[in-house]
């Protein structure tokens, strides 16, 4: 007779405790011990006591959700998202602002002291609007078969399920007041079941929209879309998956920093938070202390957001960047502005840069805004350019607080940091940070 295995089912139960939440993680979550493990809550404050579910149980660490609040932080807010619990664009909404500031400063603070062996404050926490401050988002489009409808919207946490949005309090008004005629008029179009996503932004010469298409479009299809621009007022582009979209008017979008303009493609990376972009460039060049006979190294530089500003005070400045097309934007932004004293150079910059025509021009002071990745490839060379002062952008504290120890053990001092409240209400550190040559 033959004999089969058959596994037995693996029963699970997930246990629930009580605890009492000692701090806020700069990601949102809740932090307790618990038999001496590290607890991540979602959803709980500081303060606050909470029987919780265990979700994830590991050697180090737990993670658990909140089950029931048995008594409430002061600094529990109602989130004014509809769609806050659901949706994973926001982490932070039942917390307010102060303390989301608070956490996030403490965090990197506690994470440069480890990399500096030293007390590193967090010395000014730039911040803008904390609503209505993004200018830039990304909506996905996906058909509904058993509901027969379009969905519109952002992806849950940890899942590629869409949430179908009709606000979204952390967008910039105009775009937000996109959000259901847009739904609307993509939802009769013939292509409705072949969008792949949609992108908003707000220029200041007026919001524009690309749109990601798998298919051909037909020409009922299109001309719809140019009716609702016209409706609109916006700027309308057309993306078949090719190097270059289709635009369905002649507009160039721009942005004003530091007095300059600067055009741009409706691709390329701009900072979302205008507010928060326009101060921390200024803090930059505050920071930088820039004179007349300066030199400036301006590593990542993207399409200029901080080199082309620089150039306004200095003798000299070069912009380095590895993406072709916001070096050619950058260079077009530079003579727009009459700005001679820029250059702008294309390398990769996790590759050897000492053989670059730009590496040995003798630059007294030196900034990075490098990707989340960080700036290994470079440190070594900025240390050997020995710059009087070097101002690190970064949006992720662990490869910052990695590449400062570079600096720290070449002699330079820590001597500013600022936190970026770039993103309110979600988990995204970012910082600045001044390095002086002691």
């Amino acid at each position: 007779m033959a004999q089969f295995y058959v596994a037995k089912q693996r029963v699970t139960t997930q246990q629930r405790i009580t605890v009492t939440i000692d701090e806020l993680d700069p990601f949102g979550q809740g932090v307790a011990r618990h038999k001496g493990k590290t607890l991540f809550v979602t959803g709980a404050l500081p303060g606050e006591q909470a029987e919780v579910t265990l979700t994830e149980d590991k050697r180090q660490f737990a993670r658990a959700k909140v089950t029931r609040l048995l008594s409430r932080s002061p600094a529990r807010v109602t989130p004014p998202c509809p769609h806050y619990e659901r949706c994973g664009g926001c982490q932070q909404q039942h917390a307010d602002v102060a303390l989301q500031q608070q956490s996030k400063a403490q965090a990197l603070s506690r994470m440069l002291s480890q990399a500096a062996d030293q007390t590193v404050p967090v010395d000014e926490i730039i911040a803008g609007a904390p609503w209505g401050y993004r200018r830039r988002a990304r909506l996905g489009l996906q058909w509904h078969n058993k509901a027969q409808r379009l969905q519109m919207g952002f992806r849950q946490a940890a899942s590629n399920d869409l949430v179908d949005v009709q606000h979204c309090p952390v967008l910039v008004p105009e775009l937000e007041a996109l959000l259901v005629p847009l739904h609307h008029c993509l939802s009769g179009l013939r292509a409705v079941r072949r969008l792949g996503h949609v992108d908003l932004v707000l220029a200041d010469n007026g919001p524009l929209m690309i749109l990601r298409h798998l298919d051909a479009l037909h020409a009922d299809d299109r001309e719809k879309l140019e009716q609702f621009s016209h409706e609109h007022q916006l700027m309308l582009f057309l993306d078949a998956g090719e190097d270059a979209l289709t635009a369905l008017q002649t507009s160039t979008p721009f942005y004003h920093a530091h007095q300059l303009k600067l055009t741009f493609s409706p691709q390329d990376f701009i900072q979302v938070n205008d507010g928060v972009n326009q101060q921390m460039v200024a803090t930059a060049i505050s920071w930088l202390d820039l004179q007349p006979e300066d030199r400036v190294l301006d590593l990542f530089c993207g399409m200029g957001n901080f080199t082309l500003p620089i150039g306004i005070f200095v003798q000299n400045v070069v912009g380095v960047e590895g993406i072709a097309a916001l070096v050619r934007q950058a260079a077009y932004n530079a003579d727009l502005n009459n700005l001679k004293n820029v250059s702008f150079f294309q390398h990769n910059l996790e590759e050897e840069v000492s053989r670059q025509p730009w590496a040995a021009q003798g630059f007294n002071k030196v900034l990075l805004d490098p990707a989340r990745a960080g700036a290994a490839g470079v440190m070594a060379h900025v240390v050997k350019l020995a710059p009087e002062r070097v101002v690190y952008v970064s949006c992720n504290p662990t490869t910052l607080a990695r590449d400062s120890q570079t600096l720290l053990s070449a002699g330079y001092q820590l001597e500013r940091v600022a936190m970026l409240d770039m993103f309110p209400h979600t988990r995204h550190l970012e910082s600045m940070v001044l390095f002086r040559k002691t």
